[in-house]
């Protein structure tokens, strides 16, 4: 009998002709993966990819640019092959910033719950980290996609310096598409008061090396 094949995240679910649908399959597998969520939250913070420069356009409104777009694909690509599926994303409501997203989420098979909030737009970090300690307890995989300074001064103050990632951090930039990844041991309500083991760090460069 022939077979069609669903790719869930980076698995393939092969379901027979006649069988549940992709929309039931992927409910299956939601249903599993929130069975065992893990109790340990994990912050992601995504800077928004390159965006255009073209003098008549409001920073609030500026574009991705093709290379920005391409860099924005590339580590969503990624996040996807290596880490768990996201409860949550939080957005800037800038343009660039959304589009970032829409690119980073694209080859996800199941797409999480996304807030677009004024309040991320060029934020400091003091108010990044006042949004993040007013997350609910259950929202345990949480994206949050915004701006420099605010997302590089908040990546290093949460980062714990002996972290194997920590130096490449802290001696970049944070440039456009890097994403920085956490484990965070406290409740999100008490989010800073300790530093926290950087998982992964990675910016598109980064990963275009490792492609070619």
């Amino acid at each position: 009998m022939s077979r069609r094949t669903v790719r869930i995240d980076s698995r393939p679910v092969r379901a027979k002709r006649g069988e549940p649908s992709v929309k039931r399959v992927r409910g299956y597998l939601w249903a599993q993966y929130q069975a065992r969520k893990p109790t340990m939250h994990k912050l992601h913070l995504l800077r928004h990819a390159k965006s255009s420069w073209k003098q008549d356009v409001k920073d609030h409104q500026r574009r991705l640019n093709r290379r920005g777009r391409e860099a924005a694909h590339r580590v969503g690509r990624h996040f996807r092959e290596t880490a768990e599926a996201l409860d949550l994303v939080l957005c800037s409501s800038a343009l660039r910033a959304r589009e970032t997203m829409d690119l980073f989420l694209a080859e996800f098979m199941i797409r999480p719950r996304s807030k677009i909030e004024d309040e991320l737009y060029a934020a400091s970090q003091e108010k990044l980290m006042g949004r993040l300690r007013r997350l609910p307890e259950d929202e345990v995989n949480v994206l949050l996609v915004g701006h420099n300074p605010g997302l590089l001064e908040l990546a290093i103050t949460l980062a714990d310096t002996s972290s194997a990632r920590f130096q490449a951090l802290a001696s970049g930039k944070f440039p456009t598409a890097a994403r920085a990844s956490f484990r965070i041991s406290d409740c999100w309500s008490a989010l800073g008061r300790s530093r926290y083991e950087l998982v992964d760090y990675v910016t598109a460069e980064s990963l275009r090396s490792d492609q070619a």
